[in-house]
């Protein structure tokens, strides 16, 4: 489910660019490997990869300039330059020119400005302050890297990666149970991500406080969304059966192959022994090979390598269709799509 969120929040970011993929084109790419890629499921796949490296790194290492300028690389990573792509002539680096950002009135700072301020605001995430004003330095953050605009290109879909890593270090991520979209909270209406930016841009402190708002209200209530999911029996009845129910109506799994993968749904964690009884008169050596064919499509896994306990797959297989059927069904995909 966390690589799922993964996939959404990269699409989001994207669109709110102006990425027109949606989220059934760019999961039809994940099932077929061969498919040609263009720019713009490049630019949702380097989003991903960021995020993944942000999982990976983000507890050993602190959120510095060398931090985002790794971020930066892997966002621009394979695209041409403005204004041809989406990509950035400078990778990693602040830029050496002045910029205008799209759908706002604001003008960043000089150039010659930026890594002054820029260690300003990493001086600020990483000051030591009471956890109650984590996600409050999140939102400020969040604005204030836009307004310094630092990339010549990539800055919001960097800006987004960037919240979501202090969001990680801030303790709200999988480790502890629980998955987290922020991006969902700004591409739900893009037009109030801008408005309630540029009302912050006024410097005034009526304009920072509705900004915070905005964020934390956007937060609160993705959380408490998603949260849902951490409820098993939620997640079974409401997701994972119905994604199993909507692959055998579309003929993708077998009626057996169904009913295996809901009693793996049911048991969470199962071995041949589990299933035997759906499959009766028949020899130990055909009930493994069942569970081997769906190792194989990519519907089970190993709970851990070398072992013959599984656990359901729905992140690279045909079931991912009905997942995000079953999610959007329930409110849990971006209202723009």
């Amino acid at each position: 489910m966390k690589h799922i969120f993964h996939t959404l929040e990269s699409i989001g970011s994207a669109r709110i660019e102006g990425n027109n993929t949606t989220i059934a084109e760019y999961i039809e790419t994940k099932l077929d490997e061969h498919r040609s890629i263009p720019p713009s499921i490049r630019e949702i796949q380097n989003i991903e990869k960021a995020m993944d490296f942000i999982d990976e790194h983000i507890k050993e290492f602190p959120i510095n300039r060398a931090f985002l300028s790794e971020m930066h690389k892997m966002v621009v990573d394979g695209l041409a330059a403005p204004p041809a792509g989406e990509g950035d002539a400078l990778p990693g680096e602040y830029r050496k020119h002045a910029v205008k950002i799209n759908k706002s009135t604001h003008i960043p700072p000089d150039a010659f400005l930026i890594a002054e301020y820029m260690e300003e605001l990493m001086e600020f995430i990483n000051r030591s302050d009471s956890p109650k004003y984590d996600l409050l330095k999140v939102a400020i953050a969040h604005h204030r890297f836009v307004w310094i605009h630092p990339f010549g290109n990539g800055n919001g879909r960097t800006v987004r990666l960037f919240t979501y890593a202090m969001l990680i270090k801030s303790g709200f991520n999988v480790d502890i149970g629980r998955i987290l979209n922020p991006t969902a909270v700004f591409c739900s209406n893009r037009n109030d991500y801008y408005k309630h930016l540029s009302e912050a841009d006024s410097g005034t402190s009526e304009g920072i406080l509705n900004w915070c708002t905005y964020v934390l209200k956007g937060l609160k209530e993705e959380i408490e969304k998603i949260d849902r999911l951490l409820n098993y029996d939620f997640l079974r009845r409401h997701i994972l059966v119905p994604a199993i129910d909507y692959s055998l109506e579309r003929r993708h799994i077998t009626e057996l192959e169904a009913k295996l993968l809901r009693r793996v749904a049911e048991k969470q964690l199962i071995q041949a022994a589990n299933v035997k009884d759906l499959l009766p008169r028949k020899a130990s050596a055909e009930v493994s090979r069942q569970l081997r064919k769906l190792i194989e499509k990519k519907m089970l896994m190993p709970e851990k390598a070398g072992t013959r306990k599984y656990v359901i797959r729905f992140d690279n297989s045909y079931l991912l269709r009905g997942v995000i059927q079953a999610l959007g069904e329930r409110s849990f995909l971006p209202t723009n799509e």
